[in-house]
């Protein structure tokens, strides 16, 4: 059976992944130089990291858990094969060749060059705002069993530990994957083998400008709302919205010295008072922040559904730092083709 027809006339002109496909084609060309230094023109011909990077966004785009499924698809699905830029005939690679060249583009951070051009293009329509913020944290469960955690064979010395005390993680560790920590978020909640994944939003339009991953400490949190911040803020004075859990002085104090207004969820019960006092709170942009905090929550949401963030699919750090930068990028071509599709 033959057909004259190619993907590109087979895909609805009204389709969203359209949109979708226009901002990720212009993000990747902008990022076509930094490509060309990651492959070597001697040996056997590598995947296009065009294509590749086409096709992981496909995965977190429509939860495909694996990249043998994802192989799968892209050989007879033709909404696949066009959006990577396969023709009708063109063999699928195959999944132990897509890894390997995926961990190119790891040693090139290509991700969060990527995530870095698409907020570009944000800016560039007036998405985004400099001034307010969001920032919060959700916990990644590690790609590792409970088995996995045992005892280290050479256990570090007496008071490595937190103020001179030898803690569990000190002389336990996951052999799976030696990077994750055992963490809980609340007391009632159990402990699992986790990362911490960070998100700082923008207070317009929603739109995630940095993504965190850290290890699961009690400190992570707040150094990465640190970091993250000071990044992005630029010279003038902004505001950080979040939760009950970045009320803490020490936090508080290093936002202030950083002019940075901290509009956090007091923390109040009858064994504690809250860090924050009505110098903050009584202003209207306090109200304002604390209302606009909530759509946070929509981007945790998807990318633990939709982009199978809930528990991750790759071991270590810096891994797990590429992909979850990746599916933040993912979500925000969702979101901007969204808000670039409503009427003015």
């Amino acid at each position: 059976m033959f057909s004259y027809l190619s993907p590109e006339e087979r895909v609805p002109t009204d389709h969203p992944l359209r949109v979708i496909r226009r901002m990720t084609d212009a993000a990747l060309r902008e990022l076509s130089d930094r490509f060309g230094s990651l492959y070597s023109p001697l040996g056997r011909q590598a995947i296009p990291p065009e294509k590749l990077l086409r096709a992981l966004l496909l995965q977190v785009f429509f939860s495909v858990r694996s990249e043998r499924r994802l192989m799968e698809e892209l050989n007879y699905n033709l909404l696949f094969r066009w959006f990577v830029g396969l023709s009708m005939d063109e063999e699928v690679w195959d999944v132990t060749v897509f890894s390997k060249n995926r961990k190119r583009l790891l040693e090139g951070d290509i991700a969060q060059a990527f995530f870095e051009k698409v907020l570009e293009q944000a800016k560039a329509q007036g998405l985004l705002s400099s001034d307010h913020f969001t920032v919060d944290g959700t916990l990644l469960e590690a790609w590792a069993s409970m088995k996995s955690y045992q005892k280290k064979e050479e256990p570090p010395a007496q008071g490595s530990g937190t103020r001179g005390r030898m803690l569990r993680r000190d002389t336990h560790g996951s052999q799976t994957d030696p990077e994750a920590q055992l963490y809980r978020k609340s007391h009632t909640a159990p402990f699992q083998l986790s990362y911490l994944g960070h998100v700082l939003m923008e207070n317009r339009s929603g739109l995630p400008v940095a993504a965190r991953v850290t290890s699961a400490t009690p400190q992570g949190e707040w150094d990465a709302a640190v970091e993250m911040i000071t990044d992005i803020k630029g010279h003038h004075r902004v505001t950080l919205a979040g939760d009950k859990a970045y009320d803490e002085a020490k936090l508080l104090r290093k936002l202030r010295d950083l002019q940075v207004t901290p509009h956090v969820q007091k923390n109040e019960s009858e064994k504690r008072r809250s860090n924050l006092d009505g110098r903050t709170t009584r202003h209207a942009g306090y109200t304002i922040s604390t209302q606009k905090r909530r759509r946070i929550e929509h981007i945790f949401g998807w990318l633990k559904t939709t982009a199978l963030m809930r528990k991750v699919r790759h071991r270590g750090q810096s891994l797990v730092q590429w992909m979850f930068t990746l599916a933040v990028s993912g979500y925000n071509l969702v979101r901007m083709a969204r808000l670039t599709a409503q009427p003015a």
